[in-house]
């Protein structure tokens, strides 16, 4: 059994890229410009630029450094142009292909807690007599809590980027997303994790958890819709903040983005590939990117969980800093396009 769950572990990110590589050809055509009236659109880049782009989303998005901040300086710097908020969304799908990876065992081991917990609820069980079953009870609990947390922690990014999508409909274009914003933001959220490091005692672990957190580490996750921001590096900020160890902090971090993640590639997928349709030739820049995420986002993953068992997060703090004060400093020289 146990032989069983390792192996459906091992391939349930090639299952997820699986899937949306074959909804992705489905819905695109070589001669998609002739056959639908419109196509969506996305910068063409080379399978190499793609594989680069994969890179950088997948080193990026779990570090708590904002990936959207580097896929839109990095190639800019690189002279190939705004990869946009659709190309963005969908490799990210490849992260979540990884965190899933990662966390299987976690992720199972929550849900069927949670799943017994309701359960025992509604049969409106005793409480037994037994410590070892009162444990595990109490576990159960604790679990459902997590569970709730990451739920309700979900909703304020949901209700935010829906309203953000209504209030600027070309989020491409808008100042927010500007090189000039992202620099002022991760300056910023550098000196907010450096306050986290510093105010934070560190002393609650994976099993102090409960759906507060959620909630609360849900309500800075909103704040990541602000480009350059980092949905990693708010929640982790959030996490410390609120006395929970670096590591705790970032796994928990991982598991509460599943749901923000997926939804956000998802809705971007279908209405921007799959309700417009795609040209083929943008197709195979996109399997390699999300591809190259995926493995660079399980390696992020694996380092920074046992990076923040022994280390702090100031190595974060110092790159935030440098990474925003270099860019305004490019745009004031004008070396670089804002």
């Amino acid at each position: 059994m146990i032989g069983l769950r390792r192996k459906w572990q091992k391939n349930s990110g090639l299952m997820l890229l699986g899937l949306l590589f074959s909804v992705m050809l489905h819905f695109a055509s070589p001669n998609a410009a002739v056959g639908m009236p419109k196509t969506a659109t996305m910068p063409h880049f080379t399978l190499w630029q793609a594989a680069v782009l994969g890179f950088v989303q997948g080193l990026t998005e779990f570090l708590p450094i904002s990936s959207t901040a580097h896929l839109k300086a990095v190639p800019v710097i690189l002279g190939w142009g705004d990869p946009g908020v659709t190309f963005t969304a969908v490799i990210q799908l490849g992260s979540i292909a990884a965190v899933l990876w990662y966390f299987w065992g976690d992720i199972t081991q929550l849900l069927v807690g949670a799943f017994k917990a309701i359960w025992r609820g509604v049969r409106k069980e005793k409480e037994s007599d037994d410590p070892e079953v009162r444990a595990s009870h109490n576990l159960e609990a604790q679990q459902l809590s997590i569970v709730g947390g990451i739920a309700l922690g979900t909703i304020p990014i949901v209700f935010f980027g829906l309203l953000w999508k209504a209030l600027v409909p070309d989020l491409d274009n808008s100042p927010l997303r500007s090189m000039g914003a992202i620099a002022i933001a991760s300056v910023v959220m550098a000196i907010f994790l450096g306050l986290a490091e510093r105010i934070g005692n560190r002393k609650r672990d994976f099993k102090d958890l409960n759906a507060t957190d959620g909630i609360l580490m849900g309500l800075a996750q909103a704040l990541a819709l602000i480009p350059g921001v980092s949905r990693s590096g708010s929640t982790i900020t959030a996490g410390l903040f609120l006395g929970l160890e670096r590591a705790t902090a970032a796994r928990f971090s991982f598991l509460l983005g599943i749901p923000a993640i997926t939804l956000a590639g998802l809705v971007q997928l279908k209405s921007d590939v799959i309700d417009v349709g795609i040209h083929l030739s943008q197709v195979y820049p996109l399997v390699v990117g999300t591809i190259s995420s995926a493995i660079f986002s399980y390696l992020a993953i694996a380092w920074l969980i046992e990076f923040l068992k022994q280390q702090s997060t100031w190595i974060f703090v110092w790159y935030r800093l440098t990474f925003g004060v270099a860019i305004l400093g490019a745009l004031s020289l004008g070396w670089i396009k804002n």
